[in-house]
């Protein structure tokens, strides 16, 4: 299964994004109120970067609370590693334990359609055994 087809039923208005120029407070508080983890970080159209939980982790410990007055641009992962539509959801598991992050934009050509998190595939990759043992099992039953 590929990643388009996990994500081709959630609207893109579902999408919570942060600005570049936004202040960490808000983008924290942003991340609280919608109970997750990381945000894609968004100057114009384009994917900047990710704002994720351990962004301000780092900073805090290493500037303490003042941190929260910069920019989200300031303090973002750059450049963001994304994927498109068309990457199976195995290789994004792959990319995302390779690289040690949890969340990944979804790219069609230069726009972002879709933010998807490890928890997101490992879902959709249980579906699709499910699925699987489902169809072998009917198969069986029927040979």
């Amino acid at each position: 299964m590929n990643i388009g087809k996990l994500i081709e039923d959630r609207p893109n208005s579902d999408i919570i994004t942060v600005g570049i120029d936004q202040p960490v407070r808000d983008a924290v508080a942003i991340l609280a109120s919608k109970r997750i983890g990381a945000l894609p970080v968004m100057d114009g159209d384009t994917v900047a970067g990710i704002f994720s939980e351990r962004d301000v982790i780092y900073r805090l410990a290493d500037e303490g609370q003042s941190c929260l007055d910069r920019v989200v641009g300031d303090v973002m992962t750059a450049p963001a590693i994304t994927i498109d539509r068309q990457t199976d959801i195995l290789d994004a598991l792959g990319l995302m334990s390779k690289r040690r992050i949890r969340h990944l934009p979804v790219l069609d050509g230069q726009r972002m359609c879709g933010f998807i998190s490890i928890g997101d595939l490992v879902q959709g990759r249980l579906n699709e055994i499910q699925r699987e043992a489902s169809e072998m099992r009917a198969y069986i039953q029927t040979a």
